[in-house]
């Protein structure tokens, strides 16, 4: 069962390596009570653990090489320093999930010279690649028996020794979705934890709370290029009813740490829609994720292999982050799976750029108006969901709507109103 507590909840993503100009734990926890005012609920921090030398990319290597499951990089820190972290997150109201590698090891993390059998190896014994591009990493095997018992053991520890509050699985589809429900349940005898895979397939769910929701992401990337339009953020939908059951959380975003890595910046993805969309990634069934360094509307790429330090500036965008997470929190309309509204396309004439959504739970009532284009546009929205006096959520302004409105939108615009019962 999901935890309760994530019934609310939004995530942002960690990147110790970038974060702070030291990279380290040390230096992120000064960041703590930031987040907290900004409305975080959980923080997912990207694998803390040593990485693999041996085979490197880079110049640092990537942070999914794990060198040992147990330990902390010593480039982050110590195990004190985290173990302190989780405290203060905890004494602030937050959680702490971790990054986790099941389908891979770095090529010297002792299992490799101790443990030969726990990987695919070739006809000769050759120990090999998950596949010719991750050439930094060694196929874990759970045909294995040992190599379920070893990984499940080290999921145990962070569980039991430093109170960590969950899981986000790096391409978790990779590994047999039978080990995660096994893991799953072993967990479960020390801790409700919440887990978040890094996949689409819905049979993953019978481990996972979350999901990513990766046709979401592409579909806005599409549109944005003009390759599509509103009415396959409409099929969408309907893919995702189609799909999933109400229950499953799916991570909605415009950025993560590969996206940033690979394909560049949200703004370099969205242009001037980057904000609009990330508005719409709150108002849409889903769990958001924001990832570090969109408070400050940072427009440099993160890579994985090296070190940059994220440019803070005055938190530009902090205070539009904070009162998303705010009304993510407050209205229950838009909490996470079934614990969440229904959700209502509002029908729009006269124009095919405007996106108009209702979300709707015991009287409480959201309604996102989104023109998703660069040009302004003009158009009716009807529904008797519209019937009623909002409050424009970013402003406090007061609007009366009737069944059939005509609304004038600027390039990019976004309002969100909302009626509480």
């Amino acid at each position: 069962m999901t935890p309760e507590w994530t019934k609310s909840a939004n995530l942002y993503e960690v990147n110790i390596r970038q974060f702070t100009p030291q990279g380290n734990i040390a230096g992120f926890r000064q960041h703590l009570k930031r987040l907290k005012g900004m409305g975080v609920d959980i923080l997912w921090l990207m694998p803390i653990f040593p990485i693999g030398v041996k085979n490197r990319k880079g110049t640092l290597g990537s942070a999914y090489s794990v060198k040992d499951y147990k330990s902390v990089n010593p480039d982050y820190g110590t195990k004190d320093d985290f173990a302190l972290l989780v405290k203060d997150a905890h004494a602030l109201g937050m959680r702490v999930i971790l990054d986790w590698v099941a389908n891979h090891t770095a090529w010297d993390n002792p299992w490799i010279y101790e443990h030969p059998e726990r990987y695919y190896r070739d006809e000769n014994g050759n120990i090999l690649a998950p596949n010719d591009d991750w050439t930094d990493v060694a196929h874990l095997n759970y045909n294995n028996p040992d190599t379920v018992d070893s990984m499940i053991d080290a999921l145990s520890y962070w569980v039991k020794e430093f109170d960590v509050d969950g899981y986000r699985c790096d391409m978790a589809g990779l590994v047999p979705t039978w080990f995660w429900v096994k893991a799953r349940q072993e967990i479960d005898k020390i801790k409700d934890c919440f887990w978040l895979a890094e996949w689409e397939d819905p049979t993953i769910h019978a481990a996972f709370d979350a999901t990513y929701s990766w046709e979401l992401h592409n579909v806005l990337k599409q549109i944005v290029r003009k390759e599509k339009n509103v009415y396959d953020l409409d099929h969408n939908r309907s893919y995702e009813l189609y799909k999933f059951q109400p229950e499953n959380y799916r991570m909605t975003f415009t950025t993560n740490h590969d996206e940033s890595a690979w394909n560049g910046t949200e703004y370099d993805r969205f242009g001037n829609g980057a904000v609009t969309l990330a508005a719409l990634t709150y108002i849409l069934p889903g769990i958001p994720l924001i990832y570090s360094g969109q408070e400050s509307a940072f427009k440099r790429t993160q890579p994985l292999f090296e070190k940059i330090d994220i440019e803070w500036g005055d938190y530009p965008l902090a205070d539009f982050y904070t009162k998303l997470n705010d009304l993510k929190t407050q209205n229950p309309a838009l909490w996470n799976g079934d614990f969440g509204g229904s959700f209502s396309k509002i029908m729009t004439t006269n124009n095919w750029k405007a996106y108009v959504v209702a979300r709707v739970k015991d009287g409480n009532k959201v309604i996102g108006f989104f023109n998703i284009s660069d040009e302004p546009i003009d158009f009716y929205a009807e529904s008797e969901l519209l019937r009623g006096t909002f409050t424009d959520w970013f402003d406090g302004s007061q609007a009366t709507f009737s069944p059939r409105e005509k609304f004038y939108m600027k390039p990019w615009e976004y309002k969100i109103y909302v009626a509480k019962k």
